[in-house]
């Protein structure tokens, strides 16, 4: 039994925020109970698919949907409604990613599903809140980040903003709403009373700046990429393209990593450069640059295996999903009849996880609405 036996949860929620924070829930036992409308989420159609279980399934929507049953439901129709609120009525969470005003006008916000399920847990998430002077302006995730400031530090060597890689306040969104969900679980065993819970992606992301925006959290001027320890500024926080064209970083600031490495290169003379100031460090950049570019990156993992320095090669996802690492932390496995998830990053000691089954649209319609 997972850790989360016994807790239901009508999941109302697509895409990736929503999604990532209940697979989290049902991957230690809950029951998850997503609601989809007849065309189901847009995330059942995102390439590229897989083969679980004998279908056909989008790895992305498999990874965030796993061990959860599939409904579907006309939210407009009065049917419909009358099923999601038979639902509620045995639900301990809520979840919805709907645009604010949009459950209200269903007749399924906060209060009403209150009325139903008195000591019901209820989390809305959305972009910007459910207030505010930004609630109803529509955004996915590289609008947010732009909103909170994150993708001004997200530059190339140009100075110019880039796409960036990863999906943050997505991602902090869903381990944002997890958190206060399972607070407010535990705050119901001990009171009897639920709770409202209003997530943003754009607040779930912003105090993630707090180690690289200090002078403009203590009210000065904003920070630049260049002049920052974590984002360019320094030597020992730097990538470094290698001598066949690929990529190497160095990921430690500490004095000792900077001791060890130079000393090891005959330029101990360096060190001072490593100690001073981020946006300081020119020369010890360009000396390092140089260097990099004479050796493979193969050759360089290969010299700083017997070094201690935070050193790593830049992989792409292949090799990194391929790395031994991986295989001996069970990170990438394969469900019973084929296709591939990422792993839970939460899991217990003592206790074993096999991917739960994914759930085909509305496959649990008599199951779950008779």
């Amino acid at each position: 039994m997972g850790k989360l036996s016994g807790i239901t949860v009508v999941d109302l929620t697509q895409f990736l925020p929503g999604p990532m924070m209940t697979v989290m829930m049902a991957d230690q036992g809950a029951e998850v109970i997503k609601v989809e409308p007849a065309a189901g989420d847009p995330a059942r159609e995102q390439a590229p698919f897989d083969s679980y279980g004998g279908a056909e399934h989008s790895v992305w929507f498999a990874n965030l949907n796993r061990g959860k049953q599939s409904v579907t439901l006309d939210l407009k129709s009065e049917e419909g409604k009358a099923h999601l609120r038979e639902l509620c009525r045995r639900a301990d969470v809520f979840v919805e990613g709907f645009r604010p005003g949009v459950m209200a006008r269903l007749g399924f916000d906060y209060e009403a599903v209150k009325a139903l399920k008195p000591d019901i847990v209820y989390c809305s998430i959305s972009a910007f809140g459910q207030e505010g002077a930004l609630a109803h302006h529509p955004a996915h995730d590289m609008a947010v980040q732009a909103m909170a400031g994150f993708l001004s530090v997200n530059d190339g060597p140009d100075g110019a903003p880039v796409v960036p890689g990863v999906a943050s306040s997505d991602m902090a969104a869903g381990l944002t709403a997890l958190s206060a969900v399972l607070m407010a679980l535990v705050g119901r065993d001990r009171t009897g009373e639920g709770a409202y819970i209003d997530c943003a992606m754009f607040d779930s992301l912003l105090p993630w700046c707090v180690h690289t925006a200090g002078s403009a959290i203590a009210g000065g001027p904003s920070p630049k990429s260049a002049e920052q320890r974590s984002l360019g500024g320094a030597g020992f926080y730097q990538v470094y393209e290698t001598k066949d064209g690929k990529h190497v970083v160095l990921g430690g600031r500490e004095i000792k990593f900077a001791r060890n490495l130079l000393h090891a290169l005959g330029r101990g003379d360096l060190l001072p450069f490593a100690e001073a100031p981020a946006g300081q460090q020119g020369e010890l950049i360009d000396f390092l640059r140089t260097t990099f570019a004479t050796r493979t990156c193969d050759e360089w993992v290969s010299w700083f295996a017997d070094k201690d320095v935070a050193f790593s090669p830049v992989l792409d996802f292949r090799e990194a999903l391929d790395e031994l690492h991986i295989a001996e932390r069970q990170l990438w496995v394969e469900s019973e009849g084929g296709g591939h998830h990422i792993a839970p990053s939460i899991r217990f000691a003592g206790d074993s996880w096999t991917p739960g089954p994914v759930p085909g649209l509305g496959e649990a319609n008599r199951e779950c609405l008779s």
